[in-house]
């Protein structure tokens, strides 16, 4: 009989323990619920879940929110299809809006056919590693290394290195993600409109000869774009820099008297695009590795 009462007064313990847990915790659920719109997931689901952030937020599910709050427009979603973007305003009751695609672009033309290197990077391929290593070796201190830390960064498969051991930006799969930009120890990725396609392919500082007998196609800040695009273009430093607040009338006459090819035009399809005036490069192996003092070859001129 002691047992079966023992057991009774366990059991409506517990059946009371259990009782006070559930009501605080539907007290708990009343006073702290927070209502999520329904139509969130489903937004998300229609988005194309890359968690790039090209529009701005932490990821898909933060733009879907945001795009049920009204916070923002459908058309900031640049890697969605303009086809897929009609689908998402329709749903939500709300116009597109616009938004230029964004990709990044690369400020450095110079492969290994055309910039000199002074010394012999052995080490991990990397150009970070290479960096620390008395800047990697490469004549022009500002040039890309070659060793495709941005390819390697970027989860979309946008870019590519070619066979001078420079990254070409594939655009029509570039998210503007800004994952290259952080790879690169030389800050020579930056994030644009895609339509900026007058484009400085060239970081160097350096003066006139001195940059040319680094890189065949470095910027020597002649200036005849500048002359040729009064204020579009203006040299700064020794650099061609283009103002692209004014840069709507932009063509390519700016391009056609640029000895070096530094300054170019990119097409959407067929990539860079040189002016007339720009010597031809007919190297294309890799240039040896040249110590400082030996004279260094420059490219026909044709």
């Amino acid at each position: 009989m002691t047992e079966l009462t023992d057991f009774v007064v366990a059991a409506a313990v517990m059946t009371g323990i259990g009782g006070a847990l559930a009501a605080i915790l539907a007290f708990a659920s009343r006073r702290f619920f927070v209502w999520e719109d329904p139509r969130i997931d489903e937004v998300e689901a229609m988005l194309p879940h890359a968690n790039c952030g090209a529009c701005g937020c932490a990821g898909c599910r933060d733009f879907a929110e945001r795009l049920v709050a009204g916070a923002m427009a459908p058309a900031k979603c640049t890697v969605s299809s303009p086809q897929n973007i009609v689908s998402i305003a329709a749903f939500l009751g709300v116009a597109a809006g616009k938004a230029e695609k964004r990709v990044a672009r690369l400020s450095c033309a110079g492969g290994d056919n055309v910039a000199v290197r002074r010394a012999r990077y052995v080490g991990a391929e990397s150009c970070r590693a290479a960096v620390l290593v008395g800047g990697g070796g490469k004549g022009c201190v500002w040039g890309c290394l070659g060793f495709g830390d941005c390819e390697r960064a970027c989860t979309f498969d946008a870019i590519r290195m070619n066979r001078h051991g420079l990254p070409v930006v594939v655009e029509a799969k570039c998210t503007a993600c800004g994952d290259c930009v952080d790879a690169c120890p030389k800050q020579l990725f930056s994030i644009q409109d895609a339509s900026h396609r007058l484009w400085v392919a060239c970081r160097s500082l350096a003066h006139g000869d001195e940059a040319e007998a680094e890189c065949d196609v470095a910027c020597t800040g002649c200036g005849k774009c500048a002359a040729d695009a009064p204020g579009l273009i203006r040299i700064s430093n020794n650099l061609a820099v283009v103002d692209y607040s004014r840069a709507n009338g932009a063509s390519t006459a700016a391009i056609e008297r640029c000895p070096t090819g530094a300054i170019v035009w990119i097409d959407e399809v067929s990539g860079p695009r040189k002016g007339a005036a720009a010597k031809k490069i007919v190297r294309q192996s890799p240039r040896p590795v040249e110590p400082a003092g030996w004279p260094v070859a420059a490219a026909q001129k044709g």
